[in-house]
């Protein structure tokens, strides 16, 4: 059974990234989606395990401390943060792990994983992007004029992905991501014992051997 591929995914507010996930999820049954570690109390309906692993700060920072998170960050004075030993668990089963994390976290886990697959998404322009975050209808003014500033920050880091998809159409975003992950799959890098063994037998055919 072949290793599995860490793919990162990240992406501006709005351009639709939390929708290819979940169709892509939907779509094939070999993606498994990381889970964060996080210090924030579960709300009504979430569960340890399921959406988070809800710990401690105490817990954490000594997660921080043992190098147990392949990323880590603090929002509001919590913590959140990438399990390694999850992470590394499901690909070791053969699954192929997405997570779906902002771009300071995707260049911790590039540092952490280089085999690591960092994909960008957004959408063809931002005037589209402004019109998907205002058709929303469901955020303020300011809210939407500090998303798009946010992004403007955001697409500074762009060209440190390995791969950018546009995400004009998302059944056609959901295709090229699975088409890419596969592809990740046969990089000669991935495959050296394969690539050994293929060599070793070709021996018997040199010729004066």
């Amino acid at each position: 059974m072949s290793k599995g591929i860490l793919a990162v995914v990240s992406g501006f507010s709005g351009a639709g990234k939390g929708t290819v996930m979940k169709r892509l999820m939907e779509s094939h049954d070999n993606y498994a989606l990381s889970i964060s570690v996080t210090t924030r109390q579960p709300r009504e309906g979430e569960e340890d395990g399921r959406e988070y692993f809800f710990r401690t700060n105490e817990e954490v920072e000594e997660m921080i401390r043992e190098d147990q998170l392949l990323e880590h960050a603090k929002y509001v004075d919590h913590y959140y943060g990438t399990p390694r030993r999850y992470v590394e668990d499901r690909l070791a089963e053969g699954k192929d792990v997405i997570l779906e994390i902002e771009i300071q976290g995707a260049l911790q886990i590039k540092k952490k994983v280089p085999e690591a697959v960092l994909v960008f998404i957004t959408p063809p322009s931002m005037e589209d992007l402004e019109k998907r975050l205002t058709g929303r209808g469901t955020e303020e003014p300011e809210v939407i004029a500090s998303r798009l500033s946010r992004a403007s920050e955001e697409a500074k880091g762009i060209e440190k992905y390995d791969y950018i998809l546009v995400n004009d159409n998302v059944e056609d975003c959901v295709k090229t991501l699975h088409n890419l992950i596969l592809s990740e799959h046969l990089r000669t890098q991935r495959n050296m014992d394969f690539i050994r063994k293929i060599q070793e037998e070709s021996r018997i055919f040199k010729k004066g051997e």
